[in-house]
């Protein structure tokens, strides 16, 4: 990541910290106990930065990444505890504060929580971190024996002599502590894993069970205030003026103040207070040039943008267009995705408490050392006087990976020196100023032989770039890369799944007002929609079924994804009266992915998706039990998002505001999942993610299947399908 090459090639100060953390594209995150307590007291002893261990041989692991539901606590832990090998009934866990990891040189490396990078990328060094504490309790042992290390092996918190002597963990740790880490830290071969691959329950499960688990909104320090903001409704607008003393004596409201040029905020004794007197504050806006935006507007813009003689290539192959006009048969469809909110549960806060020699924040977030830079930018503080400690997110799915709230927070804090300060966002400030799933469109052109063989694809897209919303300075020529995500040619991020003679994928940059963000799955998403959908268009063309076509395109690993998913689902077998199967598949986040939906559409228009299969291989499996949850997690957010997903704009401002208006799905839309754990070992690949994807794209088939028509515009509620109970 860049933030890894800027810090580690210049002097740490403010200035480099926050150029580094802005240019990285992924999220970063860490945190500690609330309040930030690190098991750190005289009978304590820390083996590494990864391993502590108490007297009573309570082994705590510390976790460098974001848990927010997906359980990548528990699956982190393992991979730690598989090389320890220590009692995992007496682990425990805790998180690093950003600023801890800057002063000990980014001994936690890479923090970032998105992308479903957590294990794909730090499980390596997490391993490292948990063999070499096994090998300094170890060393320690045969030093108090005096005896050969080569004679002592180590297993459930305790190492053996051969002579059969013992000593536990907790004994040895303060020797242990004091020892030089070992230069060379072997691993185990993947055969003799005794953790890795099984399936184990959460380690936060009970806390969540109790209440005893806090989120970010549930902080409280002595003599806080709570806060609340209203910026203007328009993306890009300016606050003009605003009348304070028309609300400055409502009950418990303390202060009122602007920040950033753009934003009202009050400050009360309770949030009910705080949002009363704030919705009856007399606000003028500037909305400027962006406050005459229609939804037609951006629909007009993204069409442009389909017969665009210029584009960016993401994946050029042979010569398309020539194949394509020599082709027997031309196919082409147009689809469009909207814009969609990360709307999680927990609305977005942020706690700060400001001096002039340090600031503190408290927040959950998905990019801990983005917030540490944002914070100590708007504190205009030293990061070395600045920390942010990490709360459990009560939702995230990428829209936590930005650091807006915090700064906000900071802002507010640093006009009331000494007082904590809780900003928290409403629902309706939420819907109205999210970084929003990119709205793109997709023109596929397609040509076929004589025999129905594939020979030619084009995919345009147009639409939104998100590095040009979040992070312009990583655009590659002016391309964003990003957009072809699951369509480039090579690449863990999503390669292309099929082996297409003349193939051009390029995407005409189409940039509205609204901001685009990571919203979970990400480009994938839109991506599979265009390319399954087409696919099953292509193979009605051809006179194939739809999984026969794809098979004689696949790479490998994709068809063996595909294969297992249909197997499970019988796919191709009879199936109960009116019921249909719809495939799809595709490779993202380092994972090979399929799904298999069962759907059926009454003459009435009532669509009922009776379940989904899905195969997922990510090379190594941690925990199985972690991964059919986290597929079966995808398809709550990713079906939600296919049936109801849609941010839409009027007069330049987002009319959604609720989940009255932005709906989710409900319980008894959900279909049964069964989850095809296909590890085939070798590599290490993401879960949750790369599944979203293939959500609406297989019901999408699916439905056709069932009715005939091709559903090519999403979300389904704007279509003749009506919710099935």
């Amino acid at each position: 990541m860049t933030i890894q090459t800027t810090l580690g090639s210049t002097p740490l100060n403010r200035r480099n910290f926050l150029v580094g953390t802005a240019a990285a594209t992924g999220g970063f995150s860490l945190a500690f106990s609330f309040p930030y307590a690190p098991a750190m007291a005289a009978e304590v002893q820390e083996i590494n930065a990864w391993v502590v261990i108490k007297p009573d041989d309570t082994v705590v692991i510390r976790i460098a990444r974001s848990e927010m539901g997906q359980g990548t606590l528990t699956g982190l832990a393992q991979m730690v505890v598989e090389e320890l090998e220590c009692d995992w009934k007496k682990v425990t866990t805790e998180y690093p504060t950003p600023g801890e990891n800057v002063k000990r040189g980014r001994v936690w490396k890479n923090f970032s929580t998105g992308g479903s990078r957590g294990i794909r990328e730090s499980n390596q060094y997490v391993r490292e971190g948990g063999a070499a504490a096994r090998l300094m309790l170890v060393a320690a042992a045969a030093a108090e024996w005096n005896v050969p290390v080569a004679e002592c092996t180590a297993a459930n918190s305790v190492v053996t002599h051969s002579s059969g002597k013992t000593l536990t963990y907790g004994h040895l740790a303060s020797a242990a502590a004091k020892l030089e880490p070992p230069k060379e830290i072997p691993l185990k071969d993947p055969k003799d894993w005794k953790l890795i691959g099984k399936p184990i329950h959460r380690l936060d499960t009970m806390d969540k069970l109790t209440g005893k688990q806090m989120y970010g909104i549930d902080v409280k320090l002595p003599g806080m205030l709570t806060a609340t903001v209203k910026a203007c409704p328009v993306n890009g607008g300016k606050l003009k003026s605003f009348d304070a003393a028309k609300v400055e004596k409502m009950p418990g409201v303390k202060k009122v103040v602007s920040i950033d040029g753009n934003a009202v905020v009050v400050v009360a004794d309770t949030y009910w207070n705080a949002r009363t007197a704030l919705a009856a504050l007399p606000i003028e806006w500037d909305v400027g040039k962006s406050g005459s935006v229609q939804q037609s507007d951006v629909t007009a813009m993204l069409k442009d943008g389909l017969g665009a003689t210029e584009a960016y290539i993401g994946n050029k192959v042979g010569d398309a267009a020539g194949a394509i006009a020599g082709a027997a048969k031309k196919v082409e469809a147009t689809y469009a995705y909207p814009w969609q909110n990360h709307a999680p549960m927990e609305p977005l806060n942020a706690a700060a408490l400001y001096t002039p020699d340090k600031l503190e924040v408290w927040c959950g977030t998905q990019n801990g050392e983005a917030a540490l830079a944002a914070a100590a930018e708007a504190a205009e503080l030293p990061v070395a006087k600045c920390d942010v400690y990490k709360m459990m997110l009560g939702g995230g799915f990428g829209r936590r990976g930005r650091a807006d709230y915090v700064r906000q927070a900071v802002l507010v804090a640093k006009q009331m020196p000494g007082v904590p300060i809780k900003l928290i966002w409403s629902r309706e400030e939420d819907m109205q100023h999210g970084s929003y799933h990119p709205t793109t469109m997709c023109k596929l052109t397609g040509g076929l032989d004589k025999d129905g063989n594939l020979v030619g694809l084009h995919m345009r897209i147009s639409g939104q770039s998100i590095l040009a919303s979040l992070a312009p300075q990583s655009l590659q020529n002016g391309m964003d890369p990003a957009t072809f995500q699951g369509m480039l040619p090579s690449g863990p991020e999503g390669t292309y799944s099929y082996n297409v003679p003349n193939l051009l994928i390029d995407h005409a940059m189409r940039n509205p007002h609204l901001t685009a963000g990571f919203w979970r799955g990400v480009n994938l998403n839109q991506n599979t929609v265009y390319m399954e959908s087409f696919m099953d268009e292509l193979a009605e063309a051809a006179g194939k079924d739809p999984l026969e076509f794809r098979m004689k395109l696949m790479k490998p690993k994709n068809a063996a994804a595909l294969k297992a998913a249909c197997d499970r689902a019988g796919y191709g077998k009879p199936l109960p009266e009116g019921h249909f199967h719809g495939i799809a598949q595709v490779m993202g986040f380092g994972s090979y992915v399929a799904g298999v939906a069962e759907v059926s559409v009454s003459k009435d228009g009532v669509l009922k998706i009776h379940k989904i299969t899905a195969a997922t291989d990510p090379g190594y499996a941690v925990n199985p039990w972690l991964i059919e949850r986290q597929v079966a997690g995808s398809f709550v957010y990713g079906l939600s998002a296919a049936l109801y997903g849609e941010i839409t704009v009027k007069d330049g401002v987002v009319e959604q505001t609720n989940f009255d208006s932005y709906n989710v799905m409900r319980m008894d839309e959900m279909p049964e999942v069964d989850t095809v754990v296909a590890a085939s070992g070798g590599f290490w690949g993401g879960v949750g993610e790369p599944t979203i994807a293939v959500a609406a794209a297989s019901v999408l088939n699916g439905i056709y299947k069932a009715t005939g028509k091709r559903v090519r515009e999403l979300p389904l509620m704007n279509n003749e399908l009506k919710k099935g109970a």
